[in-house]
């Protein structure tokens, strides 16, 4: 009796187990390796499969020998045509065992696969509501000290971010103001504001339209208002999952108010030639880093030039806490008279992340 019941187990165990590897899409790679878990979709030539021993698995679409799905995928074929359908490889073509039209294509006229999840997702990136795909990241620091001087520092990083599969749209606002008290007396040591917006539209695969618009206030700097207002071209270097790298290039107009003690006020208008790159890193599961940077040389006063760079990092602490690190600087190559060319905002704190 213990035999039997031993030999009910093992043959149990063994049935189960074949049915969770029944209940599974199968591939097998060219160098015999076999894989088994759920297809999650095919982008270009990677394949992403959520496997249950080794999570997310990706690899080369031309590396696959066999497939086999146990559920439908959505099937992009040539001419954007999507069915819901099995696939299988049979005599080095894919079967796709689509309701009523069943058909067998070449493997490389598969132009995407993507389960339901992935199919939702990149049918609400097509048509997006107004309020919808924004991703807001911000914080609001606060420092000080108190004894035989009191210091107060308040800074507010902000970034908004709005992609869909043709645009981008982004914001961003960043302030500081800070006071010290010694002996009685207060005085303010910073004050500034910068903020603006961009806004990109894809022309091709690689190729891209941008507009922006960018305000600037720094009291230190004795500027009371720059306005700029440009647009370019700009090429996607590459994007893929984990990082973005576009560079742009185009031209602008630049209004400056300035207001220095020592002399008259005064205003500048000028046309500027820019260029400059976006870059968007996923350190890991939890870190985000942002950098941006551009050059504007002034084309109504030759040699004269001005360059911002922003570079910002988010680590995930909980769902919507996180923590930030942020630099935004500034540099002016003819400030007003009495002040230096170059200003930094930087600031680091708790704040939050909301995705829509």
């Amino acid at each position: 009796m213990p035999f039997i019941r031993t030999t009910a187990v093992v043959v149990c165990s063994l049935a189960c187990l074949s049915l969770t590897t029944a209940w599974a899409d199968q591939i097998v790679l060219k160098d015999g390796d076999r894989i088994t878990g759920d297809i999650v979709k095919k982008d270009g030539q990677t394949v992403t499969i959520q496997s249950k021993n080794f999570g997310l698995v990706t690899f080369k679409w031309d590396d696959i020998a066999t497939v086999k799905t146990d559920q439908p995928l959505n099937v992009t074929l040539p001419g954007d045509r999507t069915v819901k359908a099995n696939i299988q490889t049979q005599d080095g073509r894919v079967q796709v065992a689509a309701p009523g039209t069943p058909q067998a294509v070449a493997p490389n006229e598969i132009v995407t696969l993507r389960n339901d999840a992935e199919q939702k997702n990149y049918e609400r990136l097509l048509h997006p509501g107004l309020l919808d795909l924004w991703t807001v990241t911000g914080s609001l620091a606060l420092a000080g000290a108190k004894g035989n001087a009191e210091t107060s520092t308040l800074t507010t990083p902000f970034t908004f971010v709005r992609a869909s599969n043709t645009t981008r749209t982004t914001a961003y606002f960043n302030s500081i103001r800070s006071n010290a008290t010694l002996g009685g007396v207060s005085t303010q040591t910073a004050q500034a504001v910068r903020g603006g917006w961009g806004y990109n539209r894809n022309l091709t695969k690689k190729m891209f339209a941008n507009a922006f618009n960018d305000y600037e206030y720094d009291k230190f700097q004795s500027l009371d208002l720059r306005v700029v207002l440009g647009g370019g071209l700009g090429y996607q270097v590459w994007t893929n999952e984990t990082s973005r790298l576009a560079v742009v290039a185009g031209g602008a107009w630049n209004r400056e108010k300035f207001s220095p003690a020592t002399t008259v006020a005064f205003t500048r208008n000028s046309a500027e030639a820019y260029w400059g790159d976006d870059f968007n890193y996923k350190l890991n599961a939890r870190t985000n880093l942002v950098q941006s940077f551009r050059m504007f040389n002034n084309l109504s006063n030759s040699g004269q030039y001005r360059m911002n760079f922003d570079v910002g990092a988010t680590t995930q602490i909980a769902k919507w806490l996180n923590w930030t690190v942020s630099l935004s600087d500034r540099y002016l190559s003819n400030p007003a008279p009495g002040r230096k060319s170059n200003d930094t905002l930087y600031a680091t704190g708790l704040g939050f992340a909301f995705a829509r």
